[in-house]
């Protein structure tokens, strides 16, 4: 049955949208360019959302998928999921001056991953093959790493010393899906070590909670945020399995279907970690257009944690950059000579 127009409302998740590593990095990003000028380049997209990517695009950062690809002398920022030790030996190589924008979180579990590796544990990185963060904490430790996509991937792990094992997550998964995976993982390995401190991050396990409490309730929900980003993914997996009818995924309020609304009373409205609020603004007064204009705020946690801004932008790193290059040719000159 259709609702009448009176009846309709919308559960707005809280919190929702930018979490403090993404803010960093943004800002990041928008402070080497107001301090050096363009272009700067980030190695791989800064975060993972289209409308961050354009906009700091026009702002002059240029997004490049291999360090190879960034002009020797030149300044590249790595993205906020982190990269491998060997991304940086690769723009040492190049010459190139780096801001190092990872947050702060995933540094944390790359920290674990070497440490572990050190006192020679096999580690169980529990994550998604092929996502940025995976292969940068993977790239910490290679000769001690497994990783384990999921609960139907525990079967095929195997272990030199299962007393010797601990597991690890990359930081943007379900928390059910984890616990899941770390479960099957303990039955099979029962001696199996946790990481000190829990590796998925407060801001993924905040907006979980959000969308669980409304799940129940919304008929839709709506999740802000890009196709590419595992965090946004998530909660439309979540809202579904919290009791949502139906749960979408869009970058912007266009891409929402006149159809969906069919028969909803109730839509629940998140977005990701990496979405500015702006696109959720978008998504909400397109509802409203439609008579969903009763706005109800369902709160799940208080965030109050930021980030420090990368150390090297207290520094001048164009001069780097242009005397790294300098001596690059002073070397090449003095070989050509010889």
């Amino acid at each position: 049955m259709t609702a009448t127009p009176g009846s309709r409302r919308v559960l707005l998740a809280a919190p929702r949208g930018y979490c403090a590593g993404v803010d960093r990095a943004v800002i990041a990003v928008e402070k080497a360019l107001e301090q050096y000028g363009a272009p700067i380049y980030v190695r791989h997209e800064i975060v993972h959302n289209k409308y961050v990517v354009q906009t700091l695009e026009k702002k002059g950062a240029i997004f490049v998928e291999e360090t190879a690809e960034v002009p020797e002398g030149s300044i590249v920022m790595f993205s906020a999921h982190g990269v491998a030790p060997t991304v940086h030996q690769e723009a040492a190589e190049r010459k190139l001056a780096t801001i190092d924008a990872t947050c702060p979180l995933v540094t944390k579990v790359h920290k674990e991953a070497v440490r572990f590796a050190q006192e020679d544990f096999d580690i169980l990185l529990i994550g998604h093959e092929g996502h940025e963060e995976v292969i940068g904490t993977s790239g910490e430790a290679p000769d001690h790493i497994t990783l384990v996509d999921g609960p139907d991937d525990v079967a095929n792990v195997e272990v030199r010393d299962p007393d010797r094992v601990v597991w690890l997550s990359q930081t943007t998964l379900s928390v059910d899906e984890t616990m899941e995976t770390v479960d099957a993982l303990k039955n099979k390995f029962p001696n199996l070590l946790s990481p000190p401190s829990d590796d998925i991050c407060y801001a993924t396990q905040n907006r979980q909670l959000a969308v669980k409490q409304m799940g129940a309730e919304a008929d839709l929900v709506i999740v802000v945020g890009s196709r590419n980003s595992s965090n946004s993914k998530r909660l439309v997996e979540v809202a579904k399995l919290a009791g949502a009818r139906a749960a979408y995924l869009v970058d912007f309020a266009s891409e929402i279907e006149e159809a969906w609304l069919e028969g909803v009373t109730t839509v629940g409205v998140t977005s990701g970690a990496s979405v500015p609020e702006v696109l959720v603004e978008e998504v909400l007064e397109w509802l409203t257009q439609r008579g969903y204009e009763d706005v109800e705020i369902v709160k799940a946690a208080e965030e109050s944690i930021t980030f420090s801004l990368p150390k090297e932008l207290r520094r001048d790193l164009r001069a780097e950059a242009a005397e790294l290059a300098a001596k690059a040719e002073q070397a090449a000159a003095a070989v050509a000579g010889e």
